[in-house]
């Protein structure tokens, strides 16, 4: 990298649960990376998106919602959530267009009071609402935090996503590129797989609650020059979840596994042969052992 006007850096993506921030990472990104799905909490892990060009690259952490923990899993995505705002060169605060500023988003404001970095507050789903709507929304916020810029976007349709890019490119310290060109994310192919799978479980089986399903992608091999075999375990906490993922005559089982495999193709850019099990372990949640077990780690945070 020679370029000595190169500027790269780390941005955090915080705000209330499912206001849209995953939304966003996938536009900047190109690539689905974080899961989406309209329940909220659904990141657990920091998933970064990587936005690079010929003048810079910005990391994202997508940080899991920030909310006031419930169990040890929710502790830990709340530990997880603060840590990442002390290593990063700014902060995006995320807030719902359609949504009034609540509890949990000066819960949020409290804690980033003592960010030394930028902080932007960026208002997402502007394209569900009129302009008058929207000044009410940015008047609500405008003096809650010393914001470094307040911009209204749609991550959804794309509105106004390139000036928040080159607002926060501006404000990014000279440095190197830390992630090749192609690179879109710094998890291991095997997380964003179980992440595409948790993600077609959301989507498919709408009244069962998403906090209660982890993926744990068992084996990724390759069968031969055309194939990938993928296998993979959902773990879920009560028997009955069991029955209602595999379904009648297996038939949720194989239409989870038809949407998740079509875009685990796209992701590995190869034919995938993908096999699920489902596996019963009460109360996973709150086990130590079995949230290491399934990825979520202490020291992660």
């Amino acid at each position: 990298m020679d370029n000595p006007n190169y500027r790269s850096g780390f941005v955090a993506i915080v705000g209330r649960p499912n206001v849209g921030k995953s939304t966003l990472l996938n536009r900047v990104v190109g690539q689905k990376v974080a899961i989406m799905s309209d329940k909220p909490q659904t990141t657990r892990n920091k998933i970064q998106g990587i936005y690079t060009t010929d003048d810079a690259q910005i990391v994202f952490i997508d940080t899991p919602g920030i909310h006031k923990p419930k169990s040890e899993l929710g502790d830990y995505m709340m530990k997880s959530a603060l840590s990442s705002l002390n290593e990063v060169d700014a902060v995006i605060m995320m807030v719902n267009a359609e949504q009034r500023r609540g509890a949990g988003d000066n819960f949020i404001i409290d804690r980033l009071k003592t960010v030394k970095k930028p902080v932007y507050l960026v208002v997402n789903k502007i394209d569900q609402i009129t302009p008058d709507d929207l000044l009410v929304v940015i008047d609500q916020y405008k003096d809650a935090l010393d914001w470094q810029e307040v911009l209204p976007i749609s991550a959804l349709e794309g509105n106004n996503v390139e000036e928040l890019l080159s607002e926060l490119v501006g404000k990014l310290p000279h440095g190197p590129q830390y992630y090749p060109d192609d690179q879109v994310t710094d998890h291991p192919e095997r997380f964003v797989v179980s992440e595409l799978i948790r993600e077609k479980i959301f989507q498919l089986t709408r009244q069962e609650i998403p906090h209660s399903v982890a993926v744990v992608v068992d084996k990724m091999s390759r069968q031969n020059e055309q194939k990938i075999h993928v296998q993979a375990t959902i773990i879920v906490d009560r028997p009955t979840q069991k029955g209602i993922l595999i379904g009648k005559g297996g038939s949720m089982l194989k239409k989870i596994g038809t949407l998740a495999r079509q875009d685990i193709e796209n992701l590995l850019g190869d034919k995938v042969y993908l096999e699920l099990w489902v596996k019963v372990v009460p109360g996973w949640r709150d086990k130590s052992s079995a949230l290491q077990s399934y990825g979520y780690r202490k020291d992660d945070y």
